[in-house]
């Protein structure tokens, strides 16, 4: 183990509660173990490491994967955040391998913005996002949705909508509510865009999608 994830750990487990454990587990629908820390003493604790980090963050993040409560791969995803800068497109196959593994909406979202940001300086993995739009697993084609969360107006707004569009007659609900979340994600942008894809293919799109793309329209 690395020294990074063994001071992870020696920072959260003294926080550790049982109780709250188990209730966490329960919403997650017992899917994952759970150290019973939530988000903002989780952050105090690991957020000093994380901004002296200094090794290959990928490399770290794969050995809190490995690690068995929940909490690990939150720090992992909050250690990739903050050092997406340091991440190039060699590290794309690594963080895919992430987002199938041990998969859930709580990891997977967190994933989706740091793959985005790495695409936003390498314009050329766009055809990689293509290739996930069509991945046999949910969870790449949800990463595919939304990997331009946070571009704003330099959102690629033809391949958003054709994602949203190629995605609409899914009934995976994970997905249906990613198309929904990456249009009224860009409707903070651009709501005229956003409110003619609407009025235009509204008998396309699931009740679910539509619904969560107009909330604030």
């Amino acid at each position: 183990m690395s020294d990074f994830a063994a001071r992870i750990q020696e920072a959260l487990q003294p926080l550790a509660d049982t109780g709250r454990a188990k209730a966490m587990a329960a919403y997650m629908k017992g899917q994952f173990n759970f150290l019973g820390i939530q988000t903002p003493p989780r952050r105090q604790a690991a957020s000093p490491l994380i901004r002296a980090f200094t090794g290959h963050p990928v490399d770290a993040a794969r050995q809190l994967w490995a690690l068995p409560a929940r909490e690990y791969q939150y720090v992992a995803v909050d250690l990739l955040r903050r050092q997406n800068k340091r991440l190039a497109a060699s590290d794309l196959p690594v963080l895919e391998a992430l987002v199938q593994d041990k998969s859930w909406w709580d990891t997977v979202d967190g994933l989706a913005p740091t793959i985005g940001a790495i695409v936003a300086r390498e314009p050329q993995l766009v055809s990689r996002m293509d290739a996930l739009i069509e991945a046999p697993d949910f969870w790449l084609r949800r990463v595919a949705l939304l990997h331009q969360l946070d571009w704003k107006e330099n959102t690629d707004q033809a391949r958003l909508f054709a994602y949203c569009l190629h995605c609409a007659d899914e009934r995976e609900f994970f997905i249906r509510k990613a198309v929904g979340w990456a249009l009224r994600q860009y409707a903070r942008t651009n709501p005229a865009a956003v409110r003619h894809f609407l009025d235009t293919h509204r008998q396309k799109l699931s009740g679910l999608s539509f619904r969560e793309a107009a909330k604030h329209l």
